[in-house]
This record gives structure tokens, C-alpha cells and sequence, in this order.
């Protein structure tokens, strides 16, 4: 199992395949991605690669991180998150991980958080049927029974109702990689992504 990045979403735009059908992608730039620490089974039980991402003012980095910072050689950065590896003696502590450690064509996992809708109803937060719209029905939109009576007397925990809709943690399993460019440190996938623009999304390999 190979590392991944983090990167900044762009936004979305459209091209066309060798036969002409339109594609909807998703730009992606990644940042610098520097490996600060390497797990292995004999110091902390697991093997993986912990990489640091977004550069932050100085002042804004507390003193704990800063000597993190040190041990590596790292600039002023904010965010760190892991990636599972199975040999991690393949890495170098200070590495700078680019897009060419994936290839065109490749199925990558996308973790982001999806864009937040505010309060939703249960039609548009879990997709349910409405009721009738005529003959005098006053239940149009209205969520219905939400428990049994006397028994047991309560509402079950995790019922589906009315709520906060999106500003939760999305995985795509399964995107692919249309194009990759080293020298501007783009990546173009195949469809939507989760997240607004400028949102930060981890990409790593896809699990079989």
C-alpha cells in the first residue's frame, strides 16, 4: 500500500474523451506534502507515514508542533494526517511527496467534508415520499409516527428525522485519475468531489 497527498479542491469544469463524450472532472492542486514522522510495527504497532500539509504564519504554531517541525526540517505547517504503508523503509523523513506517485488511470479513495445545507426536512435529508396533495390531506411534508405507542413507550435512537444536512465526512471509494501534471502539481479526477472550493480532501489509493 502505497502513501497518498492532500489536496486543495479548484473547482469543476468539463473535457472530452477520445470519442468525443463529454466528461464532468474535478481539478485538484496539491500543496507541498512533506513526510514528518514513520510508523513502523516496532514503535508504535502499525506501519504508516504521517505527512504535514498547509503552510501557517509562524506565530500561529504552538510550541509543541514547532519542534515537531524541527525534527524534520519542515516549513510552518498546520495539518498532519496518515496514510497505512506496507514498507514504510521505502520513505525518508523531510521526503516531499508529489502527484507522480499516482498514475492516469489509477482508482483513488477521496475523503473531504461535504457542503453544509443547514436544516433539511426528511424529504431532503433522507429522501422520503411525501404524503397526498389533495382531497383535504393535511400531511404534505409532516415526518409522520416516529415510535410505537405504550410499547415501548420511547423513539428508538438513530430514527431518521428532520436535521443538519451535509457538513459531514464523505469517502469516494473508487475515483479516477484523468490527468496528472508534475510541474504544476495538478490533479484532474472523473466527477464531483466532495467539499466547497478551496476545501482540503485526502487522496490515497483505493482498497481492494
Amino acid at each position: 500500500m502505497q502513501a497518498g497527498l492532500f489536496a486543495t479542491k479548484v473547482g469543476m469544469t468539463q473535457i472530452f474523451d477520445e470519442s468525443g463524450t463529454i466528461l464532468p472532472v474535478t481539478i485538484l492542486k496539491i500543496g507541498l506534502c512533506q513526510i514528518s514522522q514513520i510508523k513502523t510495527t516496532n514503535t508504535d504497532g502499525y506501519n504508516a507515514v504521517q505527512v504535514a500539509h498547509g503552510e501557517q504564519k509562524l506565530d500561529k504554531i504552538n510550541k509543541a508542533t514547532q519542534g515537531h517541525l524541527k525534527k524534520f526540517g519542515g516549513k510552518r505547517f498546520r495539518s498532519f494526517g496518515e496514510f497505512r504503508v506496507t514498507t514504510p523503509e521505502a520513505f525518508k523523513l523531510g521526503q516531499v511527496l508529489k502527484p507522480d506517485i499516482f498514475t492516469v488511470g489509477q482508482k483513488v479513495r477521496v475523503t473531504g467534508k461535504s457542503i453544509g445545507k443547514g436544516f433539511a426536512g426528511n424529504q431532503k435529508r433522507h429522501n422520503f415520499s411525501r404524503g397526498p396533495m389533495t382531497h383535504g390531506s393535511k400531511n404534505h411534508r409532516l415526518p409522520g409516527s416516529i415510535g410505537a405507542g405504550s410499547t415501548p413507550g420511547r423513539v428508538y435512537p438513530g430514527k431518521k428525522m428532520a436535521g443538519q444536512l451535509g457538513n459531514t465526512t464523505v469517502t469516494l471509494k473508487s475515483s479516477e485519475i484523468l490527468y496528472i501534471n508534475v510541474g504544476e502539481n495538478i490533479l484532474v479526477l472523473k466527477g464531483s468531489i466532495p467539499g466547497k472550493k478551496n476545501a482540503v480532501l485526502k487522496i490515497q489509493p483505493k482498497k481492494y
